[in-house]
């Protein structure tokens, strides 16, 4: 890899960390490269011209450039998704005590009437788990409306987050087995943080995918394309 290309790399790296979309980084990469390319038919070092700090020239061009750029604001989304989403346990656990003899008196009254144990365990964990996760998507679209691309954002955790409880709900189901159901504070710590994990999990993969995605559709204005040289 010649020096150009080297140095482009670390400008595309530095653009992404910066929150700019594909389309605004193509522009300035071509811009850069043409500059580049004019400096070392000069005579010149493209290296010098851009410094020892090639980030920070990227994130200045960009700058200078007007191009449009995205927070990702992942603490910010994760906190929020958080306390939304113990917000809605309390909810679901509530809601779940109050079901509960009513469900029970549906199974009880029709003798006859084999209920499956899949539906029962569907029942148990899915209706506190739907109420988990509508709590932190809720809280991430109503919290944080200041925050860019955070519609879009909602919508992957709509639909990641339920999919995460999905598959961490047998995870923590057989380690409560394998514990023997224990109610030591070891355990318990240990299953809520698993639940957790999957929670941050699923709303930071749905923040860098809408992200991804508001990038690659970016921008529906065209950037400032005036050339920048180099210091």
């Amino acid at each position: 890899m010649d020096t150009i290309d080297r140095l482009l790399g670390e400008a595309d790296q530095a653009w992404r960390g910066y929150g700019v979309g594909s389309a605004d980084r193509a522009t300035l990469a071509a811009d850069l490269r043409l500059d580049l390319r004019a400096a070392a038919a000069d005579g010149g070092d493209p290296a010098q011209l851009i410094g020892s700090d090639v980030a920070g020239f990227a994130r200045r061009l960009a700058d200078e450039a007007g191009v449009r750029r995205v927070r990702e604001d992942y603490g910010r989304i994760l906190g929020t998704a958080l306390i939304g989403a113990m917000l809605g346990a309390v909810l679901g656990y509530g809601l779940l005590m109050a079901a509960f003899p009513v469900f029970v008196r549906m199974i009880d009254i029709p003798r006859s009437i084999d209920v499956p144990i899949q539906l029962a365990f569907a029942v148990y964990y899915g209706v506190p788990g739907a109420v988990v996760a509508a709590g932190a998507v809720v809280a991430v679209r109503t919290r944080l409306r200041d925050l860019p691309e955070i519609r879009r954002t909602a919508r992957m955790m709509s639909v990641l987050v339920p999919v995460a409880g999905i598959v961490i709900t047998p995870i923590t189901v057989g380690f409560s087995w394998a514990t023997g159901y224990s109610l030591a504070p070891a355990v318990v710590v240990a299953e809520i943080a698993m639940v957790l994990a999957a929670l941050g999990g699923a709303t930071v993969l749905a923040r860098r995918l809408s992200l991804r995605e508001g990038r690659t559709a970016s921008d529906t204005s065209p950037p400032d394309t005036t050339r920048v040289k180099p210091a």
